[in-house]
């Protein structure tokens, strides 16, 4: 039998170390109590054609004894439980390779706890080499190699050309102890072996469990970082968890501590939080308004030029008329005017008409100063500063103290973002006065009317 390396075998220090041994733990538990002896699962020899199959049990078997003895009611999650105990090694079927429970007459056999994975193995690929190679030299049915054993093996004995022979004679020397010993022990102890290695070595798309998780990993060398409070707060709550080691013990918050706790959690308070309820209705009402303009649920009208015959959207685009659901488009929010070339222009006209159309003229500079190559920006800066905002400037707009003063201290050194503080003022303001009246005048409905006009028309030139 191969004998591969532990890493802890006899100290139970470095053993706990592993971020999975406390799920070996666990599992360990059960399998002790499905080997006791009066309420147990029952192990039995079957006798088949001109043989016997000792120390087996039905993977019915498992099943019903953990629905009887872990209170698990549900069929499924008792066979999810079985699969991972068995994807662990602690039992195995014992004619296949796949570790899975299965909820039928399929035998399994119990796992020698010398190859629990407690113990912390850490095989390396000689030990598997002379496994595999132990097992051709062996003429028995039950110990031929599946297929991807024996490209396994082929793999490795390439990669160990050079001590191919060590390799081999320490196979030679296992199998000869292996031949003398009891039939029925060998079986068991060959089939136990087999299963080890569909552990450490699993069948390709099969999970290999002896994986650790990088992340508990470093949680369990790195514990007292885990413990740093996100807000500074030395006395946190949620850092008393009972997962992560003890942290060295802290003086009693200061007066100035506390009152800076206090403040945190008032500022947590006063966060703005908003139910599930309200956001899902507010993603529906949404996706309600916007549907006629999906492709994917409407047809558009008129249809992609791209994908039918149908021209009069390039025509309307050369044109630079609004259809219906463009100029319907503007009431849903002030950002779907200032996405639409059109949609600018009419709002442009109607500020003209209140004598206020600088706000939306600064604005779009603005945006148009952002995309300026870096050695243009300076010189736009100054022309945009004597336009809207210079003392007696000629398109001067109103904006407040706090944004002017901002601004002023940025053009002293200009840049693509010197005027964010005074282009939010004015868009907030446009945003809440006249884009609401905007909506609300006769030449935006005009606009509206006359769209919608058009369709009886076309529908006519199309019946004549």
């Amino acid at each position: 039998m191969a004998q591969p390396s532990s890493c802890a075998q006899s100290s139970n220090g470095v053993a706990d170390e592993s971020p999975n041994m406390l799920v070996y733990r666990k599992m360990e538990d059960i399998i002790a109590r499905m080997q006791d002896e009066k309420n147990g699962i029952p192990i039995r020899t079957v006798k088949s054609f001109l043989s016997k199959i000792p120390s087996v049990f039905s993977g019915s078997d498992i099943v019903q004894w953990m629905q009887k003895n872990l209170n698990i009611e549900d069929q499924v999650e008792a066979l999810h439980l079985g699969t991972l105990m068995a994807a662990h090694g602690y039992f195995f079927p014992i004619s296949d390779h796949v570790l899975m429970l299965k909820d039928d007459g399929t035998f399994y056999r119990f796992q020698t706890p010398y190859f629990w994975p407690s113990n912390c193995w850490e095989p390396e690929n000689t030990d598997y080499a002379v496994y595999l190679c132990k097992r051709t030299m062996q003429n028995k049915a039950r110990l031929e190699l599946a297929d991807y054993e024996a490209e396994s093996l082929a793999r490795l004995q390439r990669a160990f050309a050079r001590k191919w022979e060590f390799i081999f004679m320490q196979a030679e020397a296992q199998a000869k102890v292996d031949k003398k010993r009891d039939k029925i022990e060998r079986k068991i102890l060959d089939s136990q072996e087999r299963a080890f290695w569909d552990v450490h070595r699993p069948v390709p798309g099969c999970v290999n469990t002896t994986e650790a998780d990088i992340k508990k990993s470093s949680r369990m060398k790195q514990p007292h970082k885990t413990r740093k409070s996100v807000y500074g707060l030395q006395n946190d709550i949620r850092s008393q968890s009972p997962t992560h080691t003890a942290a060295p013990e802290v003086k009693e918050p200061t007066e100035d501590e506390l009152r800076n706790q206090i403040q945190h959690w008032q500022a947590q308070l006063d966060r703005h939080r908003l139910k599930m309820s309200k956001v899902a209705e507010s993603l529906l009402s949404f996706s309600e308004q916007y549907i006629e303009y999906d492709p994917f649920f409407t047809t558009p009208e008129p249809s992609n030029p791209w994908i039918s015959d149908d021209v009069t959207s390039w025509e309307l685009e050369a044109s630079k008329e609004a259809g219906q659901q463009r100029v319907k488009r503007w009431g849903f929010c002030f950002d779907e005017v200032l996405k639409d070339p059109v949609g600018r222009e009419q709002f442009l006209k109607f500020l003209e008409s209140e004598f206020s159309s600088e706000n939306l003229r600064f604005w779009l500079a603005v945006q148009e100063l952002k995309k300026r190559p870096i050695r243009e920006v300076p010189s736009r800066v100054q022309e945009i500063w004597e336009e809207f905002l210079a003392p007696g400037a000629p398109s001067a707009i109103n904006v407040d103290s706090r944004s002017y003063d901002k601004t002023t201290q940025n053009i002293k050194d200009p840049g693509r973002y010197a005027f964010q503080d005074a282009q939010e003022h004015i868009y907030k303001l446009m945003k809440s006065d006249s884009y609401s009246r905007f909506i609300r005048s006769s030449a935006y409905q005009e606009l509206l009317q006359a769209k919608k006009k058009v369709k009886p028309l076309k529908r006519l030139e199309t019946a004549i």
